[in-house]
C-alpha cells in the first residue's frame, strides 16, 4: 500500500499506480436527516460479478440477507444496536474460523481467503445504510450503528489477552483489499495475515506468544476520525510487541524504518483523497517523522521464508530550507519535512505513523517494539485476468502469511 511516487530501487509497482488516479466524490449522503442513505462508492462495487462469486463460493452470500432480516425485527434503537453488535462480531468470528479451518468452508474458495469478510461487511453496511426502521432513526444514530458494525466486524472490539505472565502479547493489524477499480478481484495478504493469526499462539525464542489482530479500512476519512488510535490505545500499554502490516512491493518484504507525517492523497476505496499533513490530535507537538522499534536487524538476518526481507531506510523529504522533495536512501535529515516514509505516502505509511506516534505519546518508545511490515504484492498466476482465484494466487498468499508469522516469531524472540 505504497504511493506510486515511491519507487526507490524497486521495480514492478504496476499494481500500485492506480492510486494516482484523480479523486472523485463519495456517493451522496441522505437528503434529509434520518432518511435512508444511498450506497457509498465502495458499496456499489458489491454488485460486480467477482464479488458475488467470492461471496457465493465461500458461503458468505447469506450474511447480508440474514443481517437485513435481523434488523427488521428491531423495534428500537437499543435493539438495533444489539443486533449490529452481535452480527458484526459474528462476521469477524466466522471469517477467522473459516481461515483457521474451523467449521464448514461454505464453498470451494480456499479457506485462506480474506475477501469474503470484506465483501460481506460491505453487504451489511449497505443494508444498514438503506434500512428504514419502524422507529425514528436520525442520521447521527444511524452513523453510530454503522461505526459499531465497522468496529465489531473488523475484530477491533475483540482484542483480549489472557491474564498472567505465561504468554507474550502481540498485536498485528491488516487492511482491506484496495485498488479495486483496477482489478476488483484483488485480495490483501495483510488481511489474510490478520485472519490467520488472530487468537493463535506462536512459539518464539522467548517462549509462546498470543497474537490478537484487527483489520482497518482503506479510507482516508476513517483515519482522520481517529480509528487507528481508538482501536490501539487501550492495548499498546499491555502488549510486548506490535506490527502494522500492509501490501507493498512486488516480490519482497520490507521492514519500514521511518514513517512520515504526510498523506499523498491518492484515491482510497471511496475514490477520495487530498495531499495534506497527517491530521492528528495536538498538531503543535506533531513530529515530521517516527521510527520503527522493531528488531529489524534480527528480522532481516533470519530465514523466514522465500521472499527476501529488507531493512528499508529510504524516505522522501523536503530538506530544511528547501522547497522541492528529495529522495534520501538513508533516512531523513535534521529539520526536514516529510513527503513519504519508507512505506510511501498512502494509508500503510499513515497507520505506521499513527501507531508509532501513539506508542511514543504513551511513553512506550523505549520499551515497546513496534513498526510496520510490508508484504509482497499478491499476484495471480500468469495469464489469469478473469478468474477470482488460481493455484499460484493461493500459494502466494499462504507463503506470505507463513512468512509474516515467522517474522513475528523472530521479532518477539529478539526482544527477549
Amino acid at each position: 500500500m505504497i504511493s506510486p511516487r515511491v519507487r526507490i530501487g524497486v521495480l514492478g509497482l504496476a499494481l500500485l499506480t492506480a492510486l494516482s488516479s484523480p479523486a472523485t466524490a463519495t456517493a451522496a449522503g441522505p437528503a434529509d436527516p434520518g432518511s435512508a442513505a444511498p450506497p457509498t462508492v465502495e458499496e456499489l462495487r458489491l454488485d460486480g460479478a467477482a464479488p458475488q462469486e467470492i461471496l457465493r463460493r465461500s458461503g458468505f452470500d447469506s450474511v447480508a440477507p440474514a443481517f437485513a432480516r435481523a434488523l427488521e425485527r428491531a423495534r428500537s434503537y437499543a435493539e438495533a444496536r444489539r443486533v449490529v453488535e452481535r452480527e458484526g462480531s459474528a462476521l469477524w468470528r466466522r471469517a477467522v474460523d473459516r481461515v483457521q479451518g474451523r467449521g464448514p468452508a461454505g464453498g470451494d474458495l480456499s479457506r485462506d481467503d480474506d475477501r469474503p469478510l470484506y465483501w460481506a461487511r460491505l453487504g451489511m453496511t449497505r443494508e444498514l445504510r438503506g434500512w428504514e426502521p419502524r422507529f425514528e432513526l436520525d442520521a447521527e444514530r444511524r452513523a453510530r450503528l454503522i461505526d459499531t458494525l465497522e468496529q465489531t466486524s473488523r475484530g477491533q472490539t475483540a482484542i483480549r489477552y489472557p491474564r498472567g505472565n505465561g504468554l507474550k502479547r502481540v498485536l498485528v493489524t491488516g487492511f482491506d483489499p484496495f485498488t479495486l477499480d483496477r482489478d476488483i478481484r484483488i485480495s490483501n495478504p495483510s488481511g489474510a495475515v490478520a485472519l490467520a493469526l488472530d487468537g493463535t499462539v506462536i512459539e518464539t525464542a522467548s517462549g509462546p506468544a498470543r497474537v490478537e489482530t484487527a483489520v482497518f479500512p482503506v479510507r482516508w476519512r476513517d483515519f482522520t476520525d481517529g480509528t487507528v488510535e481508538r482501536a490501539l490505545r487501550p492495548h499498546l500499554p499491555e502488549v510486548d510487541l506490535f506490527t502494522t502490516v500492509s501490501q507493498g512491493r512486488v516480490g519482497r518484504i520490507d521492514v519500514e524504518r521511518t514513517n512520515g507525517a504526510w498523506r499523498g492523497g491518492f484515491g482510497d476505496n471511496e475514490n477520495t483523497g487530498r495531499p495534506e499533513t497527517v491530521p492528528v490530535s495536538d498538531p503543535a507537538s506533531q513530529p515530521q517523522w517516527t521510527s520503527t522499534t522493531l528488531p529489524y536487524a534480527a528480522i532481516v538476518a533470519a530465514e523466514t521464508g522465500r521472499f527476501p526481507v529488507y531493512d528499508n531506510t529510504a524516505v522522501t523529504e523536503i530538506p530544511a530550507g528547501g522547497t522541492e522533495p528529495v529522495q534520501r536512501p538513508d533516512g531523513p535529515t535534521p529539520g526536514s519535512t516529510a513527503r513519504a516514509g519508507g512505506g510511501g505516502d498512502y494509508l500503510s505509511n499513515e497507520i505506521a505513523y499513527r501507531a508509532t506516534l501513539l506508542r511514543d505519546r504513551l511513553g512506550l518508545r523505549d520499551t515497546l517494539p513496534g513498526g510496520h511490515v510490508h508484504t509482497p504484492v499478491l499476484e495471480f498466476g500468469a495469464g489469469n485476468t478473469t478468474e477470482v482465484t488460481d493455484p499460484r494466487f493461493v500459494r502466494n498468499r499462504l507463503d506470505i502469511v507463513a512468512q509474516v508469522r515467522a517474522i513475528v516469531s523472530v521479532a518477539v524472540g529478539a526482544k527477549g
